[in-house]
């Protein structure tokens, strides 16, 4: 991305930033980076734990009379007007300072969705971290947003914002895209000697997957056989589905089956995993959006955090030469992979919100629509009355597995995950079974109201699969 023109012609008007779930990891990273930026300047912090809130900005170095814990809004007006940082826990008090644009990064559909519109409403620009927030409402935000002349966008630094701007790259360029994706969060990392695999913190027996180092000519039996190598190890994050649903809304690339792929693939292999299944790879049709495992040795770089896009190379010498130059190309040459192999978290987030400030540009240049619905399935019998309970990091609701549904398979009266989140079901689910809408109760009714506006605004638009192939003929 050439971030020169962020800079061009723009004065030296700075732009200033709300942060809503302001105490949280990715928050931090943001404050940091901000100090070593002019041009940005944080105006108003909300977490509900102030006292945490007040702590981290100490420790990032922000002195004590920058900050003010504002209890009502006539606080925030005179901390704000005075220059300083205004640390508040209601929510509602950020519209009393002045500011260009909300970093919603709470991770809290509901109480994400209440800030993001009240921003827009209110005639400021939103970066939305939260991707809970974005699979439910993100299409309502987005035409709120373009109804009143805003930036609605995805925020730089997290994977569904590089990705996106990954795939705008590759079809400004006229590269044809055969699928896009992410790693999970984890890699797979292969120690030979112990014959072991370790993720994360975790280190499990893994004899067998020292020898499967090489694709071999039977491409998706060496990845069924890693796969059942390191079976004791999670598949399948909810947050990795959370993610690719956005992304898909985003780009129009739908997942290619509802649980994804999640090949255990090294990031030399992806040209060679993600070709058509008629080339030997995993894709039942192109223009599919999915998340694999990277498999690594100890000492190899993480590709945690990394997206990648598959590409279709039509011209053989174009891409030999390429591929003499280090760049990822298929056995066959027929595709090759581009990567990028980090997110920066808040560290890049300063290009999102100067972007959409002074130029009035989402990152990616996206145009949402309801191409695919992040959605859950009963991983047991569930009785009536049971609550759905968002928990832990990936924020996984107790019982329900999450599953990523392109349009046309997704029936009309499907639940989102985050709307069933933390509402309880009104009559037994079947394992198995799809949640729907009337399946649950006890939700946020104006949750549900932005996801019903939003579906029906924002309708699907053909596969760009489909659009490649009429312009090639």
């Amino acid at each position: 991305m050439n971030v020169h023109h962020l800079f061009a012609d723009t004065g030296d008007r700075p732009v200033r930033y709300a942060l809503s779930g302001a105490g949280g990891g990715f928050a931090r990273t943001l404050l940091a980076q901000t100090r070593h930026l002019a041009r940005l300047h944080p105006v108003a912090l909300c977490d509900v734990d102030v006292a945490r809130l007040r702590e981290v900005c100490r420790e990032l170095g922000y002195a004590e009379d920058e900050l003010a814990v504002c209890p009502d809004a006539a606080a925030v007006t005179e901390a704000t007007r005075a220059g300083r940082i205004a640390l508040i826990a209601d929510a509602g008090l950020l519209g009393a300072a002045e500011w260009d644009i909300l970093v919603e990064a709470t991770g809290s559909p509901a109480h994400g969705y209440a800030m993001a519109r009240e921003a827009l409403l209110s005639g400021r620009h939103v970066a939305m971290v939260s991707k809970e927030v974005d699979s439910v409402a993100g299409l309502h935000l987005a035409e709120l947003a373009q109804e009143r002349g805003l930036v609605y966008t995805t925020a730089d630094g997290d994977q569904p914002a590089n990705l996106i701007g990954l795939v705008t790259w590759a079809e400004t360029l006229g590269l044809e895209i055969v699928a896009i994706g992410k790693s999970t969060e984890y890699d797979l990392v292969l120690d030979p000697e112990a014959g072991t695999v370790t993720q994360l913190d975790t280190t499990v027996p893994a004899p067998g997957l020292a020898g499967l180092l090489q694709l071999g000519e039977d491409i998706r039996a060496t990845l069924e056989a890693r796969a059942e190598a390191v079976a004791a190890l999670p598949t399948g994050a909810t947050a990795d589905y959370c993610e690719m649903a956005v992304v898909a809304n985003a780009t129009g690339f739908r997942p290619d089956t509802e649980a994804l792929h999640y090949p255990v693939a090294r990031v030399a292999e992806l040209a060679d995993v993600y070709a058509p299944r008629e080339d030997g790879g995993v894709l039942h049709r192109p223009g599919a959006v999915d998340v694999f495992t990277a498999l690594r040795l100890p000492g190899e770089a993480s590709f945690a955090g990394g997206v990648f896009v598959v590409v279709r190379t039509h011209d053989p010498e174009t891409w030999r030469t390429l591929a003499a130059k280090g760049h990822v190309v298929s056995r066959d040459g027929r595709h090759a992979a581009v990567y990028l192999p980090y997110h920066l978290m808040g560290v890049e987030t300063p290009l999102s919100l100067l972007s959409a400030v002074l130029h009035h540009r989402p990152s990616g240049g996206t145009d949402p629509r309801g191409v695919a619905v992040l959605a859950g399935r009963a991983e047991r019998d569930l009785p009536a009355g049971s609550p759905l309970t968002t928990v832990g990091h990936h924020h996984d609701v107790t019982g329900v597995r999450a599953v990523l549904l392109g349009d046309e398979d997704a029936p009309p009266d499907v639940a989102p995950l985050y709307l069933a989140g933390n509402a309880r079901l009104r009559r037994d689910v079947a394992q198995g079974a799809l949640l729907t809408l009337d399946d649950i109760e006890d939700y946020d009714t104006g949750l549900r109201a932005a996801w019903e506006a939003g579906r029906a605004a924002r309708p699907a638009e053909p596969r760009p699969a489909a659009r490649l192939s009429e312009r090639r003929s």
